[in-house]
Formats: structure tokens, C-alpha cells, sequence
């Protein structure tokens, strides 16, 4: 595979979020929340906790991602904005994982970008021009940050903020995807969806 056809596009089997008016306090509170690039080193309760995590993540993302490092950024990035947001960031993997299948370029019939599948209206909605949602932190602080918004609308059911997530809300098919994902591939703790 030559770089150029690595770096195209890829087709993405996901939905795609649908723009919804929003007042301009939680407009501006959403730029707010990703106004700020720089994802820090995460902060686990312990270094062996952290050790424990990265270890089992990675191992379990190798075949997907084969780049130790760029791998290790990845969970450590995805940890960081999944707790920024309040989000269990194994349950962030498992939406990844429906979205994307963790393809960086990934694209979707709808023109959702990147890991989780972020549609560009959220640029002019919460963003800056300049943002390219093809770029590993912007991707998941949007993602997360969007998902939190969902969350919020739907005061706490993840059921219903993922279907709004992927612009199916109502339908069981995507959170239920989510769901088995999380569970059966990045399952870490307890952890609770709502109806099936």
C-alpha cells in the first residue's frame, strides 16, 4: 500500500450526529470545552492502575493498531478525554471501535470524520476554522465532548444519548453495537447502559 492510498479516506459504516439548534450558552460552553488542544499525561487513581490499563488496552488493540507508540498516545488520549468529559473510556472504545474501527481517515456516506465519526457542522458550531477532525486529539475531544452533550440532553441515559450520537435515536441497533463492543472486547469495570 503506497502512502498516498494510506492516507485516503476510508469509508466508515457508521451514522452520523444530526445538527440540532442549541442556545447559545451550551454553544459556547461546548467551544469552551474544546477550546483547549493539549491533552496532558492522564491521570489514573494509581501508577499501577495506569500500568494495568495500558498494558491490557494495548494488548487488546495491537492488531488494529500494530505502532506501539503511536498506540500507547492513542489510549492515553482517549483515557484523558473520555474522563475529561465524564465518559468511561473503555465505552469510548467500544464506540470507536462501531464508528470507525479505529481508522484515522475513516469517512462516512454521511461525511462523519475520523475515530468516532465527528460530522464537520460541528466545526462552525462549537469549533475554530482551522480544526482538522482527522487529527487524533481533535477527533476525540470532539467526539467526547459531543457525547457529554448527549449525555447531558438526556440527563445521564446512554441509551439515548448514543442514538442521538449516531443520529438513531429510538432504534436499539447502534447502542446495542456500542454496548457489545464495550463488553465484549474493551469490558474493564462495571458499567451501565440502560435498557436493551
Amino acid at each position: 500500500m503506497t502512502l498516498a492510498a494510506a492516507l485516503l479516506p476510508t469509508a466508515a459504516r457508521a451514522g452520523a450526529q444530526q445538527y440540532e439548534p442549541m442556545a447559545d450558552s451550551v454553544r459556547a460552553g461546548l467551544h469552551a470545552a474544546i477550546a483547549d488542544r493539549a491533552s496532558p499525561e492522564p491521570q489514573f487513581p494509581s501508577i499501577q492502575e495506569k500500568v494495568s490499563w495500558l498494558t491490557e488496552m494495548s494488548a487488546r488493540l495491537t492488531r488494529r493498531m500494530p505502532d506501539r507508540e503511536a498506540r500507547l498516545d492513542f489510549l492515553k488520549t482517549v483515557y484523558y478525554e473520555a474522563k475529561r468529559a465524564g465518559l468511561d473510556p473503555q465505552m469510548v472504545l467500544g464506540l470507536i471501535q462501531v464508528e470507525s474501527g479505529f481508522r484515522k481517515y475513516a469517512v462516512s456516506s454521511a461525511g462523519a470524520r475520523g475515530y468516532m465519526q465527528v460530522m464537520p457542522f460541528w466545526i462552525k458550531e462549537i469549533g475554530s476554522k482551522g480544526d482538522n477532525l482527522f487529527a487524533m486529539r481533535i477527533n476525540l475531544r470532539y467526539g467526547c465532548t459531543i457525547l457529554r452533550h448527549y449525555l447531558d440532553i438526556e440527563k445521564g441515559d446512554l441509551y439515548r444519548a448514543l442514538g442521538r450520537y449516531n443520529g438513531s435515536l429510538g432504534k436499539p441497533e447502534y447502542p446495542n453495537m456500542v454496548r457489545g463492543a464495550w463488553e465484549k472486547q474493551w469490558g474493564w469495570g462495571p458499567r451501565v447502559i440502560g435498557p436493551r
